[in-house]
């Protein structure tokens, strides 16, 4: 059996991990407002935009299933040490990138270093903690995750005026920082090996998948309003700077309300905020295409990055509790997260850009509402946990 550590310890791995997510985030959401930018100093079309911003996720997909091994066989420090050093390479990469080529294999490559981390970092943070808080530590994580993601389009816009070598020349460094604060801090031996039979056999397990939907759905949602909106903005005269500023306040709200609903997972369910969250994104994402104000478009923005926000906290609980009942590590378990955002995350980036390029925006986000409302309604139906 493992043993839980003291209230300070936990603490103090929080703050690791929540400091692990937040760079790494920061980062992710960096590209947001340099995206108008880049597609017209290189030219390029939706559908390019979008494979740029799919990069990272693909990323993530691709080092799915090995940082789960990683973490479950050689341990969650070695694990996270192995993303941090190749999150800090990358980021320094894409800061000095002049081409598409390169700046769509650094992302790439980021992705996989940020699977690794996040996989070590969270799996590390729930074994050992209390299993009662598992969903107010996910909601906290997460709300760090989200901070990043609201400092991200800020360092976006400090790059475009002091360029983006200091700028990501800068979050490199704190990488490194991060991977020594790492290397510092104690944590167990690897648990007992598990075959891969076990992961085959989760994820063939139907409350599995479709708790993994849950995770797939929002990425989709986010991934798609990542290329579309800022590209919107753009045409309807609104600055970077002020694209920013819209994606830092949807951010800001998802960060105060994440800790709040993982608390509410725990008390009340996971079903509740899940089904919460469906409703408010079904309606977001059928409004959003036919907004033709540029501050009312930014205000459904902000709206959508609520209502999308609102499905991390439960749906992480939730796989790493069918995760835990199928006797999986917990590596394996946030290894299931990955691969379930990445594939969501690039094709609502990649699939959402060149199906907008190829009809309308309103066609995207109108097949995405469309999913919203099945689910929901299909939850009657599937083996979704309270």
């Amino acid at each position: 059996m493992v043993a839980r550590l003291t209230a300070p310890a936990v603490r103090r791995l929080f703050l690791l991990t929540g400091a692990v997510v937040l760079v790494d985030t920061m980062f992710f959401a960096a590209l947001t407002p340099l995206l108008p930018e880049y597609t017209e100093e290189l030219g390029l079309s939706k559908a390019s935009a979008g494979v740029l911003a799919a990069s990272y996720p693909l990323g993530v997909l691709l080092a799915g299933i090995p940082s789960g091994f990683a973490a479950a066989r050689f341990g969650v420090r070695p694990t996270v040490l192995a993303g941090l050093g190749l999150m800090a390479t990358t980021t320094l990469a894409f800061g000095f990138g002049n081409s598409i080529v390169l700046l769509d294999v650094a992302r790439f490559a980021q992705g996989v270093g940020s699977s690794f981390a996040w996989t070590g970092a969270l799996a590390w943070l729930i074994g050992l903690a209390p299993p009662g808080r598992r969903g107010e530590l996910i909601g906290s994580v997460m709300a760090a995750a989200i901070a990043g993601a609201l400092l991200g389009p800020v360092l976006g816009g400090v790059a475009t005026v002091v360029g983006t070598e200091a700028a990501f020349g800068g979050v490199a460094a704190i990488t490194l920082a991060l991977a020594a604060w790492a290397w510092a801090t104690p944590a167990g031996s690897p648990g007992e090996r598990q075959p891969a039979r076990l992961v085959l056999a989760a994820l063939r397990d139907r409350s599995v998948l479709f708790g993994a939907w849950f995770v797939a759905l929002p990425a989709l949602l986010f991934g798609t309003l990542g290329v579309l909106a800022p590209l919107r903005l753009d045409e309807l005269g609104l600055a970077a700077v002020l694209i920013g500023a819209t994606f830092l306040t949807a951010a800001a709200f998802e960060a105060v309300l994440s800790p709040l609903i993982g608390r509410l997972s725990d008390r009340r369910g996971r079903r509740l905020p899940l089904r919460a969250g469906l409703t408010g994104s079904t309606l977001v994402a059928a409004t959003i295409p036919w907004l033709g104000q540029r501050w009312l478009l930014a205000a459904f923005v902000v709206l959508a990055g609520i209502a999308f926000g609102s499905f991390w906290a439960p749906a992480l609980s939730q796989l790493s509790d069918l995760a835990e009942v199928r006797g999986l590590d917990h590596a394996w378990g946030f290894a299931l997260v990955n691969i379930a955002w990445a594939p969501g995350q690039a094709l609502g980036a990649a699939g959402g850009g060149a199906l907008a390029g190829a009809s309308a925006d309103a066609v995207p986000y109108v097949l995405l509402a469309g999913l919203c409302a099945l689910t929901l309604a299909l939850m009657r139906r599937e083996p979704v946990p309270a």
